[in-house]
């Protein structure tokens, strides 16, 4: 799945994630093969069903695909 590339494919919604993630984008590259980092990405999605919606769609997915792979990172 790259989640994170449709999240960093518009400028806006890059912006919000390192925002809220609190990440630079030298950060961001510096974590990419982390879980947390994947963990992160999908937790951005999760909580906003608007962006949940459109990535699952751009990505050829159920919403719900999403949701359930942020449950499994959990565990």
């Amino acid at each position: 799945m790259n989640a994170l590339g449709w999240v960093l494919a518009e400028e806006a919604r890059a912006e919000r994630f390192l925002a809220l993630t609190g990440l630079t984008p030298d950060e961001l590259r510096a974590a990419l093969g982390d879980p947390a980092t994947l963990t992160g990405v999908l937790d951005f999605l999760c909580a906003h069903e608007p962006d949940l919606v459109a990535a699952a769609d751009a990505l050829g997915l159920a919403p719900q695909v999403i949701v359930e792979a942020r449950a499994r990172l959990a565990r």
